[in-house]
């Protein structure tokens, strides 16, 4: 019979705390009686000795040490470089979350501008449950595509009307979830690539503005930045905001992929004094933004918001959301029908977002995914008629030129991403963001681990990786079959789901 072997955790925490006490005699001895250099080591294991007897005597915190001592200790430290061992030593090159390493190698390549092509076969599952792009017996001369040009606010006829001229844009990342450094290579090389960066939800955008580039001003539900003392919308502070040259267009955060159905979080570790002036709040307390805008408490109020915040920014000005209940965005797009107020762009963030800080009970719980979500939507502003008066946006998870392609295909006109350009930076998902402790001095703000971080080369790496994308989407364009991104829908997506329910399942006539 095939015995199994059980380690006896007691047995063995008693051995090796009996075994410190008499290495830490037999170092003595040997001092007194070899050489005066083994009393280094009776030093060290008499601390140890002494933190042994804390660990089991004098704390109440910890079980473990209270029970297992010097052995318990060593589990927590295994257990704490636990995720770099499985990411660099265990973890296969298609395993890793929420990005794999074979994802990010090659965002890592296009960032450097290194060719990214593969040889032998992908290492991606096989398995009826992947979606595809589906290609064209007759794919398009490359020289036929034509520019990508995305015009917002088109449908208002607004002098501000802004063109996005690449398919791909930065995400919203704020001043706070990510230090200075970072902020600012990214709004250089979205500035050497033009394309256009979202602020995020940081207040004042002083490190967005100083590079340049074209920007999206975020507003979320706490209006750092535009927020009166009571928290409602400071009509004076948003007019000077979107008075400036850099800011294209407004957007307005009714939630996230990440949390939806809760507001920002940025805990208390990462505030500076800059960034309490910047946002208006205290440094020594987490700073939680309230779950939904004061001015939003149904669909009329969320409608008359939106037409309020176009009528003082006189920019495009659009909303960002997670889907929820379809039939509470139907609702809502019936109140602007009624309102006549329309929305100049939306943004679907899928469920797989990812943000700075969230409960994870929200991030792996709540919210609908991103290739679920954005049909809906589309889908409801066809039928509602409004769909021709507005842009449609997507972000969540997409980091890749086939996921974008996808989300295109899907109904969204340009793609967001976040973690994309994290990795572009040279992140290499330590999954620290929160803790202000990032080893690549991307989301931190302590200066001596910002200080790795080259504003001048990673901007390059930041624009490198867009010119990579755009030529792909091109590549992957002309292989479809079509000459430009408008011409793409949902008979381009080939997805063998299982679902009956979802909008992917049935193959097109």
């Amino acid at each position: 019979m095939k015995s199994t072997f059980i380690v006896d955790l007691e047995r063995a925490s008693r051995t090796a705390n009996i075994g410190i006490v008499l290495l830490c005699l037999a170092s003595g001895v040997a001092g007194y009686l070899v050489s005066f250099y083994f009393h280094f080591l009776t030093v060290t294991f008499f601390l140890l000795v002494l933190l042994n007897a804390f660990w089991r005597h004098g704390q109440t915190s910890h079980a473990l040490l209270a029970n297992f001592g010097f052995l318990a200790q060593i589990r927590y430290l295994v257990e704490s470089i636990g995720p770099e061992f499985r990411q660099y030593l265990f973890a296969s090159d298609t395993e890793e979350r929420p990005f794999n390493r074979v994802e990010r190698a090659e965002v890592y390549r296009k960032a450097k501008g290194v060719d990214s092509s593969a040889a032998f076969g992908s290492l991606l599952d096989f398995d009826r449950r992947e979606i595809k792009l589906r290609h064209s017996f007759y794919p398009v001369d490359k020289d036929q595509i034509e520019p990508f040009d995305v015009a917002v606010g088109e449908s208002r006829n607004l002098e501000t009307t802004y063109h996005i001229r690449r398919p791909i844009m930065i995400s919203a990342m704020s001043y706070g979830a990510l230090g200075e450094n970072a902020v600012r290579a990214l709004a250089r090389g979205a500035r050497l690539a033009g394309a256009v960066m979202n602020t995020g939800e940081g207040g004042t955008p002083k490190y967005h503005l100083m590079e340049g580039c074209d920007l999206i001003f975020q507003i979320g539900t706490a209006k750092f930045g535009v927020r009166t003392p009571e928290g409602h919308l400071d009509e004076d502070k948003l007019a000077a905001i979107a008075g400036q040259d850099e800011v294209k267009m407004i957007e307005i955060k009714l939630s996230q992929g990440a949390k939806p159905g809760k507001g920002g979080l940025l805990p208390k570790e990462k505030i500076t004094p800059e960034i309490a002036e910047l946002r208006g709040v205290p440094m020594d307390e987490d700073v939680i933004s309230p779950a939904h805008h004061l001015e939003c408490v149904d669909a009329e109020s969320t409608v008359a918001f939106i037409g309020r915040v176009q009528r003082v920014g006189g920019l495009p000005t659009g909303i960002k959301f997670c889907l929820g209940r379809p039939d509470e965005f139907r609702a809502l797009v019936q109140e602007m029908k009624r309102q006549d107020i329309v929305p100049d762009f939306i943004t679907v963030d899928g469920a797989e977002g990812g943000t700075g800080a969230a409960p994870k009970s929200f991030m792996d719980d709540v919210g609908m995914p991103l290739f679920e979500a954005l049909p809906l939507v589309h889908k409801a502003l066809q039928e509602s008629g409004l769909r021709d008066r507005l842009v449609l946006f997507a972000s969540g998870k997409l980091i890749n030129p086939g996921k974008q392609m996808t989300a295109l295909s899907l109904g969204a006109d340009a793609v967001y991403s976040a973690r994309g350009f994290l990795l572009a930076l040279g992140c290499i998902q330590a999954l620290q963001c929160n803790r202000n402790t990032c080893p690549v001095g991307i989301t931190t703000h302590q200066k001596k681990l910002q200080k790795g971080l080259d504003i001048e080369d990673k901007a390059q790496r930041v624009a490198n990786y867009i010119e990579a994308l755009h030529h792909d989407h091109v590549e992957l364009l002309s292989a479809m079959g079509r000459s430009s991104s408008r011409w793409l829908s949902e008979e381009n997506v080939y997805s063998p789901t299982r679902a009956p329910a979802s909008p992917l399942s049935q193959e097109p006539s």
